[in-house]
């Protein structure tokens, strides 16, 4: 797991950009926003946490199939940067875990006759409704 993180790490292509919000006169001059591209085709993953990891990221996955990370709510680059890893860390975890199969659960002889007399009743009171013949 951690491998795919420091690969992940190693690849990732990391640009500064103008932020808005908090930092008064800062924010006009300094680039603190970071925006984190992840080629995940180079991260070398399994097909299954390939395709997990494709769901996960969502519409932050581009054509060119690179997850593009922004973050942009602390006042310094470095704080940004942090944010922004540990944001891929943690889609590349949930996209490492295995998801639950599950277990498939059959209705007994009773429960079955029980649906099929709820259903014969509803036919029933369907089937007098309509209209009225004199």
């Amino acid at each position: 797991m951690t491998s795919i993180l420091d690969k992940a790490s190693a690849i990732a292509e990391e640009s500064f950009i103008a932020a808005s919000g908090p930092g008064g006169q800062n924010v006009n001059k300094v680039a603190t926003a970071v925006q984190l591209r992840v080629n995940i085709y180079q991260l070398g993953l399994t097909p299954r946490i390939f395709h997990r990891l494709k769901d996960i990221a969502g519409n932050r996955l581009n054509s060119a199939g690179e997850i593009v990370i922004d973050a942009r709510n602390h006042r310094t680059q470095d704080a940004n940067r942090r944010e922004a890893r540990a944001r891929l860390g943690e889609m590349i975890e949930e996209a490492l875990k295995e998801p639950k199969r599950r277990a498939k659960t059959r209705v007994n002889r009773v429960g079955k006759t029980k649906r099929l007399a709820g259903k014969k009743a509803q036919g029933q009171k369907k089937a007098l409704r309509g209209k009225v013949e004199f």
